[in-house]
C-alpha cells in the first residue's frame, strides 16, 4: 500500500486504518471527486478510477507525478539544497506558468509550510507560513511508487457533479467535501465555505441521491452535523465516526471529533 505523498487537512488515512469494514468489497470502477491526499484511493489500490478535483494545482501535481516523476525528482532535489525560510517565501512568491516547475513548487510548499494546511487568498495566492519541517526531498524509490499507482488512473480538473454523473451502476463513489454547514460560525468551517458553499452542500446531495437511484455504491464523508444530517435524510446508513481533531498545532489542544459517514451499500 502507497502512503499519500501529500499532507492534507481533512485526509483520510484515519478512516481507511480504523474503518475497513465499511468499504464495499467489491465495485466497478473507483471515482473520487474531492481528490485531495488521495488516502482512500492508495489504501485500496483499485484496478480501475477515475480521480479529479476542482483545484487545477493539485491535479497538475499528480498528472506531473505520474507522467514526469523523474523531472519532478530532480526539481524537488535542487529544492532540497536551498531551503531555508527567505527561499521559502521567494517560492511562495512565484507563480510559475510551466507545469513542472507548479508541481515541484507544489510540492515544495506542501512538505514544508506550517501543518501541510493549503490555503490561499481572495486572489488565489497561496498564503501558508513556514512550518518547522525541512524534507523536501522523497526517500528513494517513493515517487516511482507513487507513479506506477497512477500509471492506469485517469486524472482530470473537474467539478465534483461532472465526476460523478461517470459513476454507473456498481461502480464506488468515495465522496469527501469540504465540511461546511449551514449557520455554522467556526472560524475553519467559514473557511472552507469560501471553497465549498452550503448551496454546493445541496447541490451535492442531489448527485449522490441521483448516483444511488443508478446503482452507484456511495461512500459519503462529511460534517457531523443537524442540517448536514437532514441533507441525506432517508438516505443510505448514517455512521458516526470519532476522529482526533489534527488541526491544532499543539497536541495536547487535539481533541477527539465525530464525522458522518453516509454509505448506501450493505
Amino acid at each position: 500500500m502507497i502512503e499519500p505523498f501529500l499532507k492534507w487537512p481533512g485526509g483520510k488515512r484515519w478512516l481507511t486504518t480504523r474503518h475497513l469494514d465499511l468499504f464495499p468489497k467489491t465495485y466497478g470502477s473507483y471515482i473520487e471527486p474531492f481528490l485531495g491526499g488521495a488516502a482512500v484511493f492508495f489504501a485500496l489500490s483499485p484496478e480501475k478510477a477515475y480521480l479529479s478535483d476542482a483545484n487545477a494545482e493539485l491535479i497538475n501535481v499528480y498528472n506531473r507525478i505520474k507522467k514526469d516523476r523523474i523531472k519532478v525528482e530532480r526539481g524537488l532535489a535542487r529544492y532540497q539544497k536551498k531551503h531555508d525560510s527567505d527561499f521559502y517565501y521567494k517560492v511562495r512568491a512565484t507563480n510559475p506558468t510551466d507545469t513542472i516547475a507548479r508541481a515541484v513548487r507544489f510540492l515544495y510548499l506542501n512538505r514544508t509550510c506550517f501543518n501541510g494546511i493549503y490555503r490561499v487568498n481572495k486572489v488565489g495566492q497561496f498564503n501558508v507560513p513556514i512550518g518547522t519541517k525541512d524534507a523536501v526531498s522523497f526517500d528513494e524509490g517513493y515517487l516511482e511508487g507513487v507513479a506506477n499507482s497512477l500509471r492506469n488512473v485517469r486524472i482530470r480538473t473537474r467539478d465534483f457533479a461532472l465526476a460523478i454523473r461517470k459513476a454507473k451502476k456498481s461502480d464506488f463513489v468515495f465522496i469527501d467535501p469540504p465540511y461546511t454547514v449551514m449557520h455554522n460560525n467556526n472560524g475553519f468551517v467559514k473557511y472552507n465555505a469560501q471553497l465549498f458553499s452550503w448551496e454546493d452542500q445541496a447541490r451535492l446531495a442531489t448527485e449522490i441521491k441521483a448516483a444511488g437511484d443508478r446503482g452507484v455504491k456511495v461512500m459519503m464523508s462529511n460534517a457531523d452535523h443537524s442540517s448536514v444530517r437532514d441533507l441525506y435524510k432517508g438516505f443510505g446508513t448514517h455512521h458516526t465516526l470519532t476522529r482526533s481533531s489534527v488541526l491544532a498545532s499543539d497536541p495536547e489542544r487535539r481533541r477527539s471529533s465525530t464525522e458522518l459517514l453516509v454509505t448506501n451499500y450493505s
